[in-house]
C-alpha cells in the first residue's frame, strides 16, 4: 500500500519522515522531533537573515549608483547603465567598498572554426614542432563536466606569438566568436587593521563566519 501523500494533505497529529511516510507525532523520539523543531526554526530565522542582505546589497548598488551619477556631475558626465568595478574609500581610510563586476562569457560556433583551423596548424607542426604548443592548444579546448570549455584558457590562446595565416584567422574568430551571455555585480565591505594598510572583508555570509 502506497502511504506517500502530499504535504497539504497531512492530517492532524501526523508529521512526513523523508521517503513521503505519514508518522504519527506520538511514535516519533522526543530527540528527533527536538531536531525537527530546531531545523525549522533557524531555516525560518534564515530566509529571513536572507532576505534582509539581499535587500540590503541591492540598496548598496543603488546607493553606490546615486553616487557615482552625482560625482559625475560635477565633470559634466553622464554615467548610464549598472556601476561596477569601483573602490570607495571613507575620508580617513579606514574604511573600504568595493563594487565589482563580472561577465559570463560563451562562444558561438566561431569556436569551432578556429579550432579547425588550430587542428590544421598542429597537424603541419607536428612534423617538428613546439610540444609545448601543442599541448596548450589541447589544453585550452578541454571541456568541463557541463560540456563547456575555459574562456580564459581559450582566450589565453590570442597571447601566443605565432607566425602563420592560418592562426591569425583562428585568433580573429576566437575574438569574434565570444558572447557576453550575463553579468554579476558583487559588493564587498572591509575594514583597515589598525594603521596598517592591510584590509579585512566584514562578511555578509553566515557560512563564512
Amino acid at each position: 500500500m502506497n502511504t506517500e501523500v502530499k504535504k497539504e494533505e497531512i492530517p492532524a497529529g501526523y508529521i512526513m519522515d523523508r521517503d513521503g511516510r505519514l508518522v504519527h507525532k506520538d511514535r516519533i523520539k522526543p530527540v528527533d522531533k527536538a531536531r525537527d523543531d530546531l531545523v525549522k526554526k533557524l531555516t525560518k530565522e534564515a530566509r529571513k537573515v536572507s532576505g534582509t542582505i539581499a535587500e540590503f546589497r541591492e540598496k548598496s548598488f543603488e546607493d553606490i549608483g546615486a553616487f557615482a551619477n552625482v560625482s559625475a556631475e560635477k565633470y559634466g558626465a553622464k554615467l548610464g547603465g549598472k556601476k561596477g568595478n569601483m573602490t570607495l574609500f571613507s575620508f580617513d581610510g579606514s574604511l573600504m567598498i568595493k563594487l565589482s563586476q563580472s561577465e559570463n562569457k560563451s562562444f558561438d560556433e566561431r569556436l569551432q572554426i578556429a579550432k579547425s583551423l588550430i587542428d590544421e596548424c598542429i597537424h603541419e607542426w607536428m612534423k617538428g614542432s613546439n610540444k609545448n604548443i601543442q599541448a596548450l592548444v589541447s589544453d585550452a579546448f578541454q571541456v568541463d563536466k557541463e560540456g563547456r570549455v575555459s574562456t580564459s584558457k581559450v582566450m589565453g590562446l590570442r597571447r601566443l606569438d605565432i607566425e602563420d595565416p592560418r592562426w591569425d584567422n583562428a585568433m580573429k574568430a576566437i575574438a569574434d566568436a565570444v558572447q557576453v551571455t550575463g553579468s554579476k555585480r558583487y559588493v564587498r565591505f572591509y575594514e583597515r587593521v589598525g594603521d596598517t594598510e592591510e584590509y579585512v572583508p566584514i562578511s555578509l555570509d553566515a557560512a563564512s563566519a
